[in-house]
């Protein structure tokens, strides 16, 4: 690629991200997103911006300046020109984007703070560092100073080194390589576990929205952890945990018991995630409908007792539903009205989840 065209390109490139910024918001609280993410890319269908092709005619239709038609008319126009059309072209174009660009235009879009982690957890390591030295290797390896340093020692020991005439010549077992150490550092890293109420009050329009609003919170979480992990829990009466795709899928006609949730999450979060190593943030997902009073008193001693003195963050979002009574969300704010560490969010519909994430994300916890 020559000079020329490796600027177009980056000034293309240039333009279509401005388009993406434009309009994130739209593509916030649309769900087609999540269809077109693949390993590390998100692909992006953006309108109005055409790519410049050429585009070959039909074989043996005639050379340049051949067929009907009289010298000096205008090329392209004919005698019977066709009715103009009045509908609108409709020309998308699907661009890819890395996580990490899509996590900085959201950071941007919605002001969102750097998250201040705490502890270490896993230890990663760092090969491509040569800082240590080994008697074999490929000659591109070669120390010189190290060899050089070698022969001069045993020329010194043997007798045969001269400084009034120094020459050193290096023999075999004198060649000193670099070699390459790996070096262990800690690296902060999370967890999310995700909590959906998937009883009879919770359609599909409630799980599009969860959905949704979970893709922008990995995108953003990954962008902040070197090392994320993702747990999922759902529950009606009882709770289990379940895989991504169950998570997004199960839908249940029981009713709902807040606290299995709760007390789930909670046994997970002892067993696997030492509070001291990981930075664990939890959210549920509910219409705010609950079975009783009594249920929903466990859940605000599990909240202050276990849940909280182990996360980050603990977000409530509620999904409006037309059959859910709304009234847990209530509970939790009058509850917790000075813990910073629990965050709440009612989500009406797909519009609201730019708000939403701004609600949940934008602390910086």
């Amino acid at each position: 690629m020559n000079a020329g065209i490796k600027r177009d390109h980056l000034r293309f490139k240039q333009i279509v991200k401005g388009k993406i910024k434009q309009n994130l918001k739209k593509y916030i609280t649309q769900g087609e997103l999540i269809g077109r993410q693949g390993k590390d890319l998100v692909s992006i269908p953006v309108p109005q911006i055409d790519l410049p092709k050429f585009k070959f005619g039909k074989r043996q239709s005639g050379g340049v300046g051949q067929g009907e038609g009289q010298a000096g008319q205008p090329v392209g126009q004919g005698e019977e020109p066709g009715q103009a059309g009045n509908g609108e072209g409709q020309h998308q174009l699907e661009v890819d984007l890395t996580l990490q660009e899509l996590a900085d235009m959201l950071a941007q879009e919605l002001e969102l703070p750097n998250i201040k982690p705490k502890g270490s957890g896993l230890v990663a390591t760092d090969k491509n560092r040569f800082n240590g030295i080994r008697s074999v290797g490929p000659n591109s390896l070669r120390h010189i100073k190290r060899t050089y340093k070698e022969a001069l020692k045993r020329q010194i020991i043997a007798g045969n080194y001269d400084p009034l005439d120094p020459r050193i010549v290096p023999v075999k077992k004198d060649f000193r390589y670099r070699a390459s150490r790996p070096i262990v550092k800690p690296e902060n890293n999370a967890v999310i576990v995700y909590m959906m109420d998937v009883s009879g009050s919770m359609g599909d329009e409630q799980k599009d929205i969860v959905r949704t609003e979970s893709f922008w919170i990995d995108t953003w979480l990954r962008s902040q952890y070197k090392e994320l992990q993702i747990r999922y829990i759902i529950h009606d009466a009882s709770a289990r945990e379940v895989d991504q795709h169950t998570f997004y899928h199960t839908r249940e006609s029981g009713g709902t018991l807040i606290s299995s949730a709760y007390k789930l999450c909670n046994d997970i979060l002892q067993q696997q995630y030492p509070v001291e190593q990981w930075n664990i943030y939890a959210f549920h997902f509910s219409d705010g409908d609950n079975w009783s009073g009594e249920d929903t008193k466990l859940c605000v001693d599990m909240l202050k007792n276990e849940l909280l003195p182990k996360c980050n963050a603990f977000c409530y979002g509620q999904v409006e539903s037309r059959y859910g009574s709304g009234q847990f969300i209530k509970d939790i704010v009058e509850n917790f009205k000075e813990d910073e560490r629990i965050i709440t969010s009612k989500i009406e519909s797909k519009e609201a989840i730019y708000r939403s994430l701004k609600d949940f994300l934008g602390k910086g916890k």
